[in-house]
């Protein structure tokens, strides 16, 4: 790996760059939500070599988004189902409008 690939990752979402400890720090949460999470399967961090969890910034996004309602008092488990179901719509809604765009006509006329 050259130094330019590694500055590429920068930039790369879903680039796993963070240990355990320091998505915890960083979302103001324990390491034990941060298992929470992946037992309930909202998020899978992949391993080093060494077994460590590292995470992600899409992952640390999905699992702020858990924690800001399992602080408003819902349960784990409810607020990872709530956070997938939220992401699938938001998914099928891109899909939505890039058929939309496809589907309309380029030039339209106007009907005069």
């Amino acid at each position: 790996m050259t130094a330019g690939d590694s500055f590429g990752r920068l930039d790369d979402d879903d680039y796993p760059a963070y240990t355990m400890g320091r998505a915890a720090e960083m979302l103001g949460t324990t390491q034990g939500f941060l298992r929470a999470v992946g037992e309930a399967r909202l998020i899978t961090p992949l391993r080093s070599e060494g077994g460590h969890r590292r995470y992600s910034r899409y992952q640390l996004r999905i699992a702020a988004r858990a924690r800001e309602l399992v602080d408003q008092g819902t349960s784990v488990e409810a607020a990872c189902r709530i956070v997938i179901l939220e992401d699938q719509l938001e998914e099928a809604q891109r899909i939505n409008a890039e058929y939309r765009k496809a589907a309309a006509p380029e030039n339209p006329t106007t009907a005069g």
